[in-house]
């Protein structure tokens, strides 16, 4: 585990035991004393920060393999039931205004709510799933699909899904892109883009191409030859997508288990990377908002297929693009960008 900040050994982790140690606290017995809360949740943020296999786990420490096994199971399940409540809390109206805020500011993109995308996440192929869960890129992985913000928190995360599904099929089938779809996510009124008295647009999250355009999801302009707005639409969105992309980097790079393929069987590898998106959130909005450099994540990303959006979503991003080109919403760099 990383030692570059101890206010995580110091209060984020005596916070999260406080939390934990009801759920795991186990009955002495005369044979032997059970493993305190303390070290069953250092045992998991061990094996959880290094990737180190449970055998080694099982040396470390001196407790017996099928033991250690267990305990990183039970643990990152507690992790998650504790803290998903705490750190995926569902924004309100307002609480999506400030998260915009922070989008336009530092990533010099209006109206911005959230920035989605999917990962791979490495796996020893499970037992009888055949070719579910093999990817284009020739190995076994699942899916981990999240929206974050500029903070590079996550806002909502889905787990689980077939390694060998498409980020837009996933993304169909996911509660959050339901929510989207029937706008049940209290995201704010209409408004201007800033600096302007033009016509009410949406609050945006922002796609890659594997993703349908949509009033409330944005994604590039496809095709060669763009004409001059639709660089520039397109480098603009890349910036304020990117976040995401961080956020997959810092979390890898903190909880280094997502490096190497994961040795558990398929529940508990989806349980363990549960734990370790709420544990990012829970160390990031304690300990502050420091962008560490995020290296380069190591995740691939999830396949993409072309779709299409209505007219009215292309009618959104026509604006969203003339108003980068519009002396309210040009920023200066960004014709350099594009040559």
């Amino acid at each position: 585990m990383s030692t570059k900040n101890p206010t995580f050994f110091n209060n984020s982790f005596d916070e999260l035991l406080g939390l934990l140690s009801s759920r795991l606290q186990r009955m002495d017995t005369y044979f032997r004393n059970s493993i305190p809360p303390v070290e069953r949740l250092i045992i998991t943020l061990r094996y959880l920060s290094t990737g180190q296999s449970l055998a080694s786990l099982h040396y470390a420490f001196r407790v017996g393999k099928s033991t250690a096994i267990y305990i990183v199971r039970d643990t990152c399940s507690a992790i998650w039931e504790v803290l998903k409540d705490i750190v995926f809390k569902k924004p309100s109206a307002e609480e999506w205004s400030q998260i915009s805020e922070v989008f336009w500011q530092r990533c010099n993109f209006p109206n911005c709510v959230g920035a989605i995308d999917g990962k791979h996440i490495r796996i020893v192929k499970p037992m009888g799933s055949g070719s579910q869960y093999f990817n284009y890129k020739k190995y076994f992985s699942f899916v981990l699909m999240a929206v974050a913000d500029a903070n590079y928190c996550f806002g909502y995360i889905d787990i689980g899904s077939y390694g060998s599904s498409t980020d837009s099929t996933i993304y169909g089938n996911l509660s959050f892109g339901h929510m989207l779809r029937t706008n049940s996510l209290d995201l704010p009124e209409y408004s201007p883009l800033p600096g302007t008295n033009g016509p009410p647009l949406p609050s945006v999250f922002v796609g890659d191409e594997a993703f349908a355009l949509g009033e409330h999801l944005l994604r590039p302009y496809s095709g060669n030859n763009l004409t001059e707005q639709k660089s520039v639409f397109n480098h603009r969105l890349t910036r304020a997508r990117r976040v995401v992309e961080c956020a997959f980097g810092i979390l890898a790079n903190k909880w280094r288990v997502l490096h190497t393929p994961i040795v558990l069987n398929m529940q508990n590898a989806v349980c363990a990377v549960k734990a370790a998106c709420a544990l990012h959130n829970f160390i990031r909005q304690r300990d502050g908002f420091k962008f560490e450099d995020p290296v380069h994540e190591n995740m691939e990303r999830a396949h993409w297929t072309g779709v299409r959006g209505s007219r009215q979503s292309t009618h959104v991003r026509d604006q969203f693009a003339s108003y980068f080109m519009s002396p309210a919403g040009q920023v200066p760099w960004q014709l350099d960008a594009i040559e």
